[in-house]
């Protein structure tokens, strides 16, 4: 096959950028959000630059811990052979890898070899088929990341001698926001601040929350697919960075069954492509909202919360269908926001973690928080997700969120519930009359979660596809069925000698 100029192009830049390198490292994501790559020699790379290259399938076929599914899934199975799918770099993730000599590094997705259509269930490739649809209404998502992460003094050997029990906190205590403790490992917590930035994974703010040697980082605001790839590429730097010091970082939701958990929050706006404005400020939105509203009789029977509750005003009717579209298929997606047997037990009452289907505005307490002035400018609009913990998918999180609010949007939904009075209690209209009840409880746990996403008219469907849901939710099924069958150390230390 003949390169376009393009294609050619970019060949010759990268021959030139990479002329004094001999080896190329690439990885693409999978389900777990667990980065799979390799070492190539360059020659090798330079030669699939366009076409890809083949890539085992089994990375969709097997858990985190590399064992294949029990049910076989589409994608990736025994009948099929564990075929090869088609893996190309994505030209725009070249960063060098400051630990690794400066090893050149790219980001893969993964196509269908056959039709050389973005694969079903590739998490880069599910989030750009969003972007992809608010590309062509004229509209960029706009995200923001933080993560919360337990540290421990120790390595995967020790880890493992001790049976993954009792690990030794980084520090001791309860010291958020400390400028104490950063300094007891003052070149593991600059390390990670200054090397993640050399990496092309921009920290904007790094401190010390409440728990035992546990940080928090909240990655710079950036367009979706450059925030989900900083995201994921974080988790692994931290990693990589803390073993080279003897410290193993987590970002499992609940190290600790008595401790806050760890959360994954992230922030969403829209904007304008051409003008950058932000579509969720009302402010700066008067004349789109006013021709959004137009012939909209359902404003003229709008429930008291929307006049009388401060901050409401700010919001534009974009950023209010949107926030209607997270509400009404938060349950849906809650498989892909807490993936794992120990997400739910971050999602418990009085420990900072949202278990309802809320909203409020500066509500730390509700699943979504609406910020906007005066505790920002106009333009820092946004939403923020507390659902998720530290232990998302950030493609997957990324990609679902949005797409959900921009069903709220394309639908023009009404908001499911006001926003929230108390943790437990949401507003709801009735009539001309505003009722507190008690706020609906989000799934308790992954099979839960699971089957709710597998529903047969689940607005996940709806966004992310038939194909996707049935491949990822089957993934999360067998996780549970795992866990149902595993013997705890709770269960030993109770039952061993006494039943």
């Amino acid at each position: 096959m003949l390169q376009s100029p393009f294609q050619k192009s970019k060949i010759e830049e990268f021959t030139e950028l990479l002329k004094d390198d001999h080896r190329v490292k690439v990885a693409g994501v999978d389900l777990d959000g667990i980065l799979r790559g390799k070492v190539m020699v360059k020659s090798k790379f330079l030669s699939i630059i366009e076409s890809g290259f083949g890539f085992c399938s089994v990375i969709f076929g097997w858990d985190m811990h590399d064992k294949t599914y029990s049910e076989e899934l589409s994608v990736s199975n025994a009948a099929n052979g564990y075929r090869d799918i088609i893996a190309i770099p994505d030209m725009s993730t070249f960063r060098r890898i400051p630990w690794e000599d400066n090893i050149p590094f790219f980001l893969l997705s993964f196509y269908e070899p056959a039709t050389r259509e973005p694969l079903a269930v590739c998490p880069r490739g599910v989030l750009k088929r969003v972007t992809d649809e608010l590309e062509s209404m004229g509209w960029e998502a706009m995200c923001g990341a933080e993560f919360e992460f337990f540290n421990f003094k120790e390595s995967p050997d020790t880890l493992e001698a001790k049976g993954h029990t009792k690990p030794e906190a980084l520090t001791p205590g309860m010291f958020g926001y400390s400028l104490l403790r950063p300094s007891l490992n003052q070149g593991y917590f600059y390390d990670v601040f200054d090397e993640c930035r050399n990496f092309g994974v921009n920290i904007e703010s790094f401190h010390t929350e409440t728990g035992p040697g546990v940080f928090e980082a909240a990655l710079s605001y950036d367009n979706a697919t450059n925030m989900a790839d900083m995201a994921n590429l974080f988790k692994l730097s931290v990693k990589q960075l803390g073993m080279r010091q003897g410290i193993m970082p987590t970002f499992m939701a609940k190290p600790y069954g008595d401790q806050p958990g760890c959360s994954g929050h992230l922030h969403f706006s829209l904007r304008d492509i051409v003008t950058k404005t932000n579509l969720f400020a009302s402010s700066l939105n008067n004349s789109a909202d006013h021709a959004l509203n137009s012939g909209n009789s359902g404003n003229d029977n709008r429930p008291d919360w929307e006049t009388s509750v401060e901050g409401i005003s700010n919001m534009s009717q974009i950023m209010k269908w949107f926030t209607a579209g997270l509400l009404t298929g938060l349950p849906s997606i809650m498989a892909i926001l807490a993936p794992n047997i120990n997400s739910y037990k971050r999602l418990v009452e009085n420990y900072w973690a949202p278990v309802t289907v809320s909203w409020g505005i500066e509500s730390r307490v509700s699943a979504i928080r609406v910020i906007g002035p005066p505790q920002c400018d106009p333009k820092g609009t946004r939403i923020e997700m507390r659902v998720g913990g530290a232990d998302i998918n950030p493609h997957l999180a990324i990609a679902a969120c949005l797409a959900i609010g921009l069903y709220g949007i394309k639908n023009k939904l009404p908001m499911p519930v006001g926003p929230t009075t108390t943790e437990a209690e949401v507003e709801i209209s009735q009539g001309k009359d505003n009722v507190k009840v008690k706020a609906e409880r989000l799934p308790k746990s992954l099979k839960d979660s699971a089957n709710a996403m597998l529903e047969s008219n689940s607005i996940a469907r709806q966004v992310l596809g038939d194909a996707f849901v049935e491949h990822y939710g089957a993934t999360r099924l067998n996780e549970y069925r795992i866990w149902e069958t595993a013997v705890t150390t709770w269960e030993t230390k109770r039952y061993f000698e006494l039943v």
